[in-house]
């Protein structure tokens, strides 16, 4: 007898299905669904790097540019040991249906590396970060392909790269990445922007539905860049964050972790695990506690079928691109809960790389006040076509997300008609 094995859903499967869910409620026609869809150009590279012990270890790379309808692909770049091809066509999807829905004029695009920075020399990260730089160098460039940190990468690694598409055209580029450091013509302000992008939807959320930040408890499933600046904004508006977690565990305290003291204990041993005034406690406990606001800023799928029952939570914000199956999606629609859909609520991130290449162009630089008021508005503007489009069309959050960012992908494709 053969046996019966279950087909794994991968994180693009899910963005296909989300398109075809928005697209059948714009009743977009076949013709322009083939246009928009799919991935514009797809780069796989194979990566020799000499590694600290003197031998060459081989490492996959990949850029996917998904859609340059509206302007140059922009999004970010990934070092982790589960990258995958797959994975990197659905981070350049969502990215493009992202860069539309905060109405910024970039498309899609995405990059990765299959590697483990955690057991690699900054040395090490540096040779891969240049050879990957070189190996994608025809795809990239201020006008056609913008990259930006993404899990497991960070300002040096934007610098690496942007030194070697400058050293490789003969003078510099700062435009060519975002997320770089300040000396290098990054922008005030670009750290924090996620997370600040997911509280400014987060405060837009609890007003529409008459909850008080003050005094609201929250989860953070993930407690990186995105996680740890949306815990200290809600902690600064007297939230209580009763648990995060990270790669190594989590920690929790029924009367609100001290933030502060949390991302220090974070910057002094690399976890959270271990913090004082604090317990330790399960993931899968974590994401069933009693709360008012539930942030998942990790990977994609933390939130999938066989937990989805589990939350209690009263907003879900995705902090993180794709933590959410689009099974776990309707158990959560029936649930009432409301969710904040990636591409709306960690927008914040490209909004700011926008302002960033913008300011690297003009040679012109913004104070950090004026990047968070522009992003502020952006941000609030953007929640509120989402929700109108919500409750008009009695569609999901993430589908009248989808629906604004496919639509004005749509009609710019349509504007643009079909070349030769």
């Amino acid at each position: 007898m053969g046996v019966l094995t279950q087909t794994i859903k991968t994180a693009y499967d899910s963005a296909m299905e989300n398109f075809e869910l928005a697209a059948d409620a714009l009743n977009l026609s076949l013709d322009v669904r083939n246009m928009i869809k799919y991935p514009e150009r797809i780069l796989q590279v194979t990566l020799p790097v000499r590694m600290d012990n003197g031998h060459i270890q081989k490492f996959e790379g990949y850029r996917v540019q998904h859609s340059t309808a509206r302007g140059p692909a922009k999004g970010g770049i990934r070092y982790h040991p589960g990258v995958t091809l797959d994975e990197v066509k659905a981070l350049a999807t969502w990215m493009t249906w992202k860069c539309a829905v905060v109405n910024i004029p970039f498309g899609g695009g995405k990059g990765g590396v299959t590697c483990n920075p955690k057991e690699m020399s900054l040395t090490e990260l540096e040779h891969l970060t240049r050879r990957y730089a070189s190996a994608i160098l025809p795809l990239i460039g201020p006008e056609q392909d913008i990259p930006a940190p993404d899990v497991y990468t960070n300002s040096q690694v934007m610098a690496w790269i942007m030194d070697t598409y400058s050293m490789t055209k003969g003078y510099p580029i700062p435009g060519v990445v975002t997320g770089k450091p300040i000396a290098l013509g990054g922008s005030l302000g670009r750290n924090e922007a996620t997370g600040r992008g997911v509280f400014y939807t987060l405060q837009c959320a609890a007003d529409h539905l008459r909850i008080p930040i003050n005094g609201a408890k929250a989860v953070v499933q993930g407690f990186g860049n995105a996680g740890s600046i949306a815990a200290q904004l809600l902690d600064s508006h007297h939230a209580y964050v009763i648990a995060v977690s990270d790669s190594r565990g989590c920690v929790y305290n029924a009367n609100g972790l001290d933030i502060p003291a949390l991302i220090n204990h974070k910057e002094m041993t690399g976890s959270v695990v271990g913090m004082a005034n604090s317990e330790p406690i399960k993931s899968q406990e974590m994401m069933a506690l009693d709360c008012d606001i539930l942030i998942p800023a990790a990977l994609e799928n933390m939130i999938d079928a066989a937990n989805a029952h589990d939350v209690k939570a009263e907003i879900v914000g995705e902090a993180a691109n794709g933590p959410i199956t689009p099974e776990a999606d309707a158990i959560l629609e029936a649930k009432g809960i409301f969710v904040i859909p990636d591409i709306l609520c960690n927008a914040g991130g490209v909004t700011v790389s926008y302002f960033e290449w913008v300011q690297d162009e003009q040679h012109l630089f913004w104070e950090a006040q004026d990047v968070y008021n522009r992003l502020e508005r952006v941000m609030k503007n953007s929640f509120s076509e989402v929700l109108k489009i919500h409750l008009d069309r009695k569609v999901s959050m993430r589908t009248a997300a989808n629906m604004l960012g496919i639509s004005r992908v749509a009609e710019a494709t349509t504007l643009r008609g079909l070349y030769p």
